[in-house]
């Protein structure tokens, strides 16, 4: 009889970078949090995540930005969330290579945050089983549960932690477009609440809510003074019927702060993609071309005066997990 593998003490592992299709903010509920609806991609663009059994505690450090205090990191907190499971056995050292940019919509810490999630357990030989795991990640914030369940394209509801796999649309050309200026995704939220009536704001708990929880995973009910929205798998059969979806509701209210992430905007829309779309809260600009010809004229185009432009692909495929 073999003798049982030794499971690594260090593990690396890619957190991706993702894309919201479409974002409709349904209300903003009096806690606080805002109901939403929306579709998620990732992205081939992503971070390096290593993560290396340690006597004790969490530590972390950057290759990158400035993150902020450590004790807010996600990726902090999601690995103290595994380790309190898994009974404090060890501590983990977190090594984080920053490729996503931060504050531009990508959904870059979430996704650290999830490949920590993932590699802790790991080291634990898996101790949390799957399904704790993702209760975990929707308690750290709604964009992690999308990442941490590792689906290509998937749709969500609610807070964003309700979703709904779908099959992943073709790998295609895609362009980054990240002015100087980001955008919290906090301040974001407020303003889109300083543009609603306080009588729409609220409306969602009488109607939307009840509407939600009647129709199920495959329509979607905004508030009152919106109406339905209808989804169906044609939707998402292809890159041109994606385009033709809803867009971004955060678009109005982070232009209105920022006119020149308008202009970015129609610069980069004017290039001719498939589809374009404010990223997530802002401040990065996303599209979604034919070809890599077109995304390399496109590129040419914009050129690179006071943007960053990154030229990555969409992804066809589930997030990989940790590997040795």
């Amino acid at each position: 009889m073999s003798a049982p593998a030794i499971p690594p003490d260090r593990l690396r592992i890619a957190a991706h970078a993702k894309l919201n299709l479409f974002l409709r903010i349904l209300a903003r509920e009096r806690d606080g949090y805002h109901q939403i609806e929306t579709a998620f991609t990732l992205l081939e663009l992503a971070d390096e995540v290593v993560v290396s059994r340690a006597a004790a505690g969490v530590t972390l450090t950057i290759d990158g930005p400035d993150l902020g205090p450590e004790e807010e990191n996600l990726a902090v907190r999601a690995a103290r969330a595994v380790l309190a499971a898994t009974g404090e056995k060890f501590g983990v050292a977190i090594a984080l290579v920053k490729r996503i940019p931060v504050r531009a919509g990508l959904g870059g810490g979430s996704s650290d945050a999830a490949a920590v999630l993932h590699a802790v357990n790991a080291l634990a030989q898996h101790a949390v089983p799957r399904h704790e795991l993702l209760h975990f990640a929707t308690r750290l914030g709604a964009d992690v549960a999308f990442f941490a369940g590792g689906a290509p394209l998937a749709l969500a509801w609610g807070r964003g932690e309700r979703m709904y796999r779908l099959a992943p649309l073709p790998t295609a050309p895609t362009l980054v477009v990240v002015p100087s200026v980001a955008v919290a995704t906090p301040d974001a939220y407020r303003w889109w609440d300083e543009m609603q009536p306080a009588t729409g704001r609220e409306s969602f708990k009488a109607t939307g809510r009840e509407s939600f929880r009647a129709t199920g995973r495959e329509s979607f009910r905004a508030t009152a003074t919106r109406g339905p929205v209808l989804l169906d798998a044609a939707a998402f059969a292809s890159w041109g019927s994606v385009g033709r979806l809803g867009g971004n509701d955060f678009e109005a209210p982070v232009f209105g702060k920022h006119p020149e992430l308008r202009t970015v905007y129609e610069r980069v829309a004017q290039t001719g993609p498939l589809w374009v779309r404010l990223c997530g809260s802002g401040s990065a600009v996303a599209a979604v071309y034919k070809n890599e010809r077109d995304r390399d004229n496109a590129t040419h185009a914009l050129g690179r005066k006071d943007v960053m432009v990154i030229t990555t692909n969409t992804r066809a495929l589930a997030a990989p997990g940790p590997e040795p």
